[in-house]
């Protein structure tokens, strides 16, 4: 599949994703319907456990209801891809790369956005076909880091995801990420509202 395209159509206009991480299904499913009712399209559901996996069902469950996706997060084994699979999610987001996952995301048609944090993975993402890519930890890395990335690899795409809130986002934002990904920052519910506001100024 062209995952790339994919990827190019779902965030296009879309720079923001909230990341429910730790959440029970119900928890989940009210914050979800919270971003989503903020205009944060995006959720992004890790499956790291079995409480994780029910919690992206009951999402992906609630997001049908408004025409809405979520993504599978820390999907890292093969397993991960086919609890994602079996729940509905819609696209399966990494902290790092690996091609035997990547592959069965893709033979899954569940397009795969890796974690990248060097030049090397970028440079072997691009060998598997995969412009879009999750720049992680990007508070280790820095906004800096996503423009400077830019200038060896002026088509890769990033998700800056990883001590992401509210009071840095507009800096990756403004630095070329196409999307920022914020999750226990969203331990403050004032998070929601604040990230929000950004998207009024864009």
């Amino acid at each position: 599949m062209d995952t790339d395209s994919w990827f190019d159509t779902a965030f296009d206009g879309r720079p923001l994703m909230a990341i429910l991480r730790g959440f029970d299904p119900l928890r989940t499913v009210e914050l979800a319907e919270r971003a989503w009712d903020l205009g944060v399209d995006w959720v992004e559901v890790p499956v790291q456990s079995q409480d994780g996996a029910q919690a992206l069902a009951a999402a992906v469950e609630a997001g049908r209801g408004r025409g809405l996706g979520v993504a599978a997060g820390t999907v890292t084994t093969r397993e991960r891809v086919r609890q994602a699979v079996g729940a509905g999610a819609s696209f399966a987001v990494a902290p790092g790369l690996d091609p035997d996952v990547a592959a069965t995301s893709l033979e899954a048609s569940l397009p795969y956005l890796p974690g990248v944090a060097t030049a090397s993975e970028i440079q072997a993402a691009g060998r598997l076909g995969l412009r879009w890519l999750k720049a992680f930890p990007a508070s280790v890395l820095g906004a800096g880091w996503i423009k400077l990335m830019h200038g060896p690899f002026p088509r890769a795409q990033f998700v800056a995801t990883g001590g992401v809130d509210a009071a840095n986002a507009r800096q990756f934002l403004d630095a070329g990420a196409r999307v920022v990904g914020v999750g226990s920052a969203l331990q403050d519910p004032a998070q929601l509202d604040r990230l929000a506001a950004l998207l009024q100024e864009r």
